[in-house]
Order: C-alpha cells, then structure tokens, then sequence
C-alpha cells in the first residue's frame, strides 16, 4: 500500500535545557523558554540567538530575543534585557542546535503512488519516495532515506541509510553511496568522464566504464557534477562537503572532510588529501596530488602538485603575503614601464654622448 506519512514536532526547550545540552553558563533566567531562532539583529520574543562576530555586539543590547549564546570572554558594557547563555564557542554551540532543530522537521515516509520502483529495487525502512522519483532495477536503498520528486537513482545503485536525495538528483548506474549523504537539488552523480581520443575525422569517445563511489556523511551542493571514473571508481572519501556548481571529474580522489566552495574545478585523475579547504571558483589541472591540509584562496590556479600543510593563494599558487605583495606591484605596472623607459632613453642619450 502507497502510503505518504508526515510526522510533525514542534518544541519549546528552556535555557536551563539548552545549556546542558552545549555545556553552557547561564546569565539570567534560567526557565526562560525559546521555540524559534533568529538572527541577533532581528530578535524576537520566543527566539533565541547568537553572537560570535564583534561587528554585531551592539545588538546585544538591543535585541528583543529571548535567548542569546555568547563567548566565555564577552565582556558586557551595558545591562541586556535577554538571558544570556556563555559557551567557548557561540557559533559552534549554535550549530548543534540548528542540528537538533533540523532533525525535527516534518518527515515524510512511504511510497507515492505515481513513483516508479522497479520490482527487483530493495527498499529499506522507513523510506520516503517522492512522486515522479525512480528506482532502477536491483538498487538498494537504506533505512531512512529520502528520495525526493524527480530524482532518479539509476540500476545497480547501492545506498545507505539516512540519505537524502532532493529533487531532481540523478544518480547514474551501479554508483555507490554510504550512510547520511545529502546531495541538493539538480546535482548528476556517475556522468560520463570527459574522454575522448583525438583521431583525423575528429575525436573516438572512450567508454566510461567505472562508477562513483561517496563514502559517508558526504554533503553535495546544488548542480554540482561528480563524474563516474574510466576504469574503477572516482572517490569521494568520508566527510566531504563541496559547495554548488563544483565540478570532479573523472579517476579523481577527495581526501577525507575536505570542503569545497562553490565552482571549484578539479580535473582527471588528481588526488586531493583530507581537511583541505579550497575557495570559490579554485581550479586544479589534472593527474597532480594535493598534499593533507591544503588551503587555498579563492580563483588560486593549481598547475602542479603541492606537499600539503600550507596556505596559498593566486595563480600558480603562492604564499599569501607574497602575493598581496605581487599584486600592489602589478597595480603599479604601466606607471612602471613609463620610467623604465624613461631611464632607457637617458641610458641612451648618455651612451650616445661617450661614443
């Protein structure tokens, strides 16, 4: 029977609960109670917020929100209205609460009517299978997924429990997914690498014959492309995040909790280690390796292989005083040349007057 269920939970926690739940030291009223959050700036009765950036400590004072998680080393210069709640970090206590809050969203389970699951696809508990969603022959889908309208998880997929596909997701074939990975809406999984062998009448294409494989607690943007692998599989390791618009293309290995932000580029067969951090639109050229802890700036260009534990930014990449340094000296270039040519024309004349 194709049942859709909803599963509604609405609650209200006091400052009392939510300091134990972070580990946080109460500045006021401890029963005061919250059921909402919001932004510092825009408080209201009810909410609770949190400061962590000292551009926004003048709200502080003025805020109308129940609740605000601040620093241990706040330092208050006028009485606040709201109960404080002080934690070593404020943006990471706020996170768990943003956690807790999301895993009490309304949730959907069953089956809709006008999805379509093959009869050999073996659904887990639990799951939820949005209308015009389709499941291919011989996939199996864990405990607690949920696929959302328009997704389409192709044959052969395998995928654990808890994962969350949004609308319009396509997972090609035989692709392989752990547990609690989340791809956003339009994101392709498996696509054909970019392969294709130059001959006289134009290019033979080389059959992409691999898969994809996203190892656990994996989060994919919106519209990013993870491409399937010539022979094997294109990695991405366990606690990977990559912003919308990024692009992996095929043979490519991402190292365990890398994070990616939006239009990164990486090209074939390059290996990328584990907890770097790369900014928008960076782009990497193919068949190189990225050491363990590589950060790179936004736009950095990455021609060649790097050894890792380091900070770079700019094309080919370097470090960042050096490269703030090189652009206050590109800015001054045509003022340059100018007295360049200048001197050239005195060294000129004075040659010209010892012949």
């Amino acid at each position: 029977m194709h049942v859709i269920t909803y599963t509604y939970l609405f609650m209200e926690f006091t400052a009392r609960q939510i300091a134990e739940f972070i580990g946080g030291r109460i500045e006021g009223d401890e029963n005061a109670a919250v059921n909402t959050f919001a932004k510092i700036e825009e408080g209201k009765p009810g909410a609770i917020s949190f400061l962590s950036n000292p551009k926004y400590t003048h709200f502080l004072y003025t805020t109308e929100s129940t609740i605000v998680l601040v620093n241990d080393d706040l330092k208050l210069e006028e009485p606040v209205s709201a109960t404080l709640i002080r934690t070593a970090n404020a943006y990471e206590a706020v996170a768990k609460l943003l956690q807790l809050y999301e895993s009490m969203k309304p949730r959907k389970t069953g089956i809709d009517p006008l999805a379509f699951v093959s009869p050999s696809a073996k659904i887990g508990q639990n799951c939820y299978i949005g209308a015009f969603a389709y499941v291919g022959e011989g996939s199996e889908i864990g405990d607690n997924t949920q696929i959302y309208p328009h997704a389409v998880v192709g044959d052969g997929v395998k995928m654990g429990s808890q994962c969350l596909l949004y609308p319009n997701v396509t997972i090609y074939q035989g692709c392989r997914l752990g547990n609690r990975v989340t791809i956003h809406a339009g994101s392709v999984i498996g696509a054909d690498g970019f392969g294709f062998a130059p001959n006289t009448e134009g290019y033979d294409k080389i059959p992409q014959i691999g898969i994809v494989t996203i190892e656990d607690d994996v989060e994919i943007g919106a519209n990013t492309c993870i491409d399937r692998s010539t022979m094997g599989s294109t990695i991405i390791r366990r606690g990977v995040k990559l912003d919308n618009l990024v692009q992996i293309a095929h043979n490519v290995e991402v190292g365990e909790n890398t994070v990616m932000s939006a239009q990164v580029g990486v090209a074939g067969s390059t290996k990328v280690g584990a907890w770097c951090m790369f900014g928008g639109q960076v782009g990497l050229a193919g068949h190189i390796t990225i050491g363990d802890k590589t950060f790179l700036g936004a736009q950095s260009g990455v021609p060649g292989s790097l050894k890792g534990n380091e900070s770079l930014i700019g094309t080919p990449p370097m470090e960042p005083r050096s490269y703030f340094k090189s652009q206050a000296i590109f800015r001054r270039l045509p003022e340059l040349y100018k007295q360049i040519n200048e001197l050239q024309k005195q060294v000129d004349e004075l040659k010209t007057r010892n012949k």
